[in-house]
């Protein structure tokens, strides 16, 4: 996603985006928010950045089976849930995987921190491949070596030596979530050139009316 276009005629969209790497929302939000942007980049530029919100900020480093937690926290509504989840990813072309171990996400957020200074872009597709990794492919958000292997994919250099100093990005994450997750109840929460709000896993025709207004 260029954020700098040849074309002076482009108006300029910056997303601001608070989200949870283990949210599934938050993945399907992206998915429609690509779709809306793939389908009007001949009218606007985009920035995307990726803001940490976390869901369970006690969940632990070492992780839980993803089906019993699951069931813990929803009881026997966990089975509808991955149900309907298991449907909304079969029609963006993915498979549900609720297989695996789920758990802390703080260090996904100090990659992606990390990452954003490297570029937006390089930020937006390192965000891409962990949720795809996690949700489709059975990856834990919290291994670290998950996390290295993603970065290299996404080409993100420095993750390992980044991420082996547990306070690297930490300041920076916990100020992220002061200023753009404090006062939101839930992710994916959007939003667009700092005024137009989106929350939830919006279709992609919201993303295009709040393009079309924020432009203005």
């Amino acid at each position: 996603m260029a954020s700098v276009s040849s074309s002076n005629a482009k108006k300029h969209i910056q997303i601001d985006v608070s989200a949870d790497t283990v949210c599934p929302w938050c993945f399907v939000g992206k998915k429609n928010l690509d779709k809306a942007i793939a389908s009007s980049q001949d009218k606007y530029t985009f920035e995307i950045k990726w803001h940490p919100y976390m869901l369970n900020p006690s969940a632990p480093k070492e992780g839980v089976v993803k089906k019993e937690y699951y069931l813990n926290k929803f009881g026997p509504r966990a089975v509808q849930m991955e149900a309907r989840m298991a449907e909304i990813f079969k029609s963006l072309g993915m498979e549900y995987d609720t297989s695996g171990l789920t758990g802390n996400t703080l260090d996904s957020h100090r990659l992606i921190y990390f990452a954003g200074k490297q570029g937006h872009d390089k930020q937006n597709q390192l965000f891409e491949e962990l949720c795809l990794g996690y949700f489709t492919q059975g990856k834990y958000i919290g291994d670290k070596a998950f996390l290295v292997e993603t970065a290299k994919k996404v080409g993100v250099e420095g993750a390992a030596e980044f991420l082996e100093d547990p306070n690297n990005g930490l300041n920076e994450v916990k100020e992220e979530l002061k200023k753009y997750s404090a006062h939101i109840n839930g992710v994916p929460h959007f939003v667009i050139n700092g005024k137009y709000q989106l929350s939830g896993g919006q279709p992609p025709e919201s993303f295009l009316r709040s393009f079309e207004a924020a432009a203005k």
